[in-house]
């Protein structure tokens, strides 16, 4: 919107996402009061837990004419999740995705609920400076691109945490972060992310008190746990023999491995809209599950599928990372992954012990591993003679060195 137009009037009905947060309570009013519309909040319930209690209430009292929470923990498990631990998908070799994953199955539902409520714009919470605006906004284009957008953070006069707080305490309205410790925090089944405030700078050490879902490495168990996880074309299906659906599985995982403090990443990474940023991650459950994936992989994938594979990965968490999810080229990616998954099922053995993890077994009933011709103490087959020409094949192109 062009500096000095009025916004009053320009929308009726605004679907926020919300999720009772400072900037989103700060945006709930100050779309009211500025737009002069109502405003239905839209909660996705990804895994929070304990953050969406009395969410309507606040909501409302915050000046919403509803609420809508919506639970999409086993959709984003089994439909984002999942298939990222399928296609090994890690952005810059470190970051799992935790944050990026979540947002197109919110995006998805922010237009859904927008629709079924009446609305004609949606509204996000997400800065100018970071990738959720991008991830949201993509998703509406491809998805709504009948609603209106509005980023507040893009539009208004607030340019920091402390003007928010500020603001809330001018309105009334209640918040729980502090001047003292306003670092950013994103939860959700997959992990929870701390960024901003003291963690800006890299050099900081995170205080051991932000941690949730991990225990210190150093108190952690003085034995180690071994946990055996079984997957199925790809996908998790069962730990230590207990079958379990999407989300329950998930989140047992959490409960494993960060009794064993696994999963902590401190990292400084590449934003999409061209800055770098520290974040701190707790990533218990998809770390361990992304390491017994690729045991089992190394049974049953072929050789040169795995290497294309291999290639298509950091692609697909770059399209993860970047926002998009919903796009002719993640179909195209997706569908080839897929296809390589179809002979990943077998069993992975995962020791965790003091932040760490280590593959102890793998085993499949479609395993293309041969005991007896890669024995050393038997021939199974194999005619090592064969090994002369194959040398001097591949040697033809090399020149001769002096």
């Amino acid at each position: 919107m062009a500096p000095g137009a009025s916004r009053k009037g320009s929308v009726r009905r605004v679907c926020l996402a919300y999720s009772g947060g400072l900037d989103t309570s700060v945006i709930l009013r100050w779309l009211i009061e500025e737009y002069d519309c109502e405003v239905v909040a839209y909660c996705a319930d990804v895994g929070q837990e304990e953050e969406l209690d009395g969410l309507p209430d606040k909501a409302k009292a915050t000046g919403a004419v509803d609420c809508v929470i919506r639970d999409l923990r086993e959709e984003f498990t089994r439909d984002f999740v999942f298939p990222a631990i399928r296609g090994n998908a890690i952005y810059e070799g470190t970051y799992l995705l935790g944050t990026a994953l979540a947002r197109p199955v919110i995006a998805k539902h922010h237009v859904e609920v927008a629709r079924e409520t009446g609305c004609d714009a949606v509204a996000h919470g997400a800065t100018g400076k970071g990738n959720d605006q991008v991830r949201f906004e993509l998703g509406y284009r491809a998805l709504g691109p009948e609603l209106a957008v509005i980023a507040p953070w893009r539009e208004w006069d607030l340019t920091s945490r402390p003007d928010c707080m500020a603001y809330a305490q001018k309105h009334g309205i209640p918040v729980t972060a502090t001047v003292k410790k306003p670092y950013s925090i994103d939860r959700n089944l997959l992990h929870i992310s701390f960024e901003g405030g003291v963690l800006e700078d890299p050099w900081r050490a995170p205080d051991e008190s932000m941690f949730v879902m991990t225990t210190s490495p150093e108190d952690a168990p003085d034995t180690p746990s071994e946990v055996v996880i079984s997957f199925d074309r790809g996908t998790p299906v069962a730990i230590d023999g207990e079958s379990l659906g999407p989300a329950a599985l998930l989140r047992r995982m959490n409960q494993i491995a960060g009794a064993h403090g696994v999963g902590r990443v401190d990292l400084v990474e590449n934003r999409f809209v061209g800055l770098k940023s520290r974040g701190v991650y707790e990533t218990p459950g998809g770390t361990v599950l992304l390491a017994a994936h690729r045991a089992v992989e190394s049974l049953t994938l072929d050789r040169e599928v795995m290497h294309e594979r291999d290639r298509l990965s950091p692609r697909f968490a770059e399209l993860v990372y970047n926002g998009f999810w919903f796009s002719p080229e993640m179909d195209f990616v997706r569908a080839a992954i897929e296809r390589s998954q179809e002979n990943v099922t077998g069993d992975a053995r995962i020791r965790l012990y003091k932040g760490g993890l280590q593959v102890t077994g793998r085993r499949s009933p479609v395993s293309l591993y041969r005991e007896d011709m890669a024995s050393f103490d038997q021939a199974g087959g194999y005619d090592q003679a064969d090994a002369t020409g194959f040398i001097h094949l591949q040697g033809l192109r090399l020149p001769e060195r002096k």
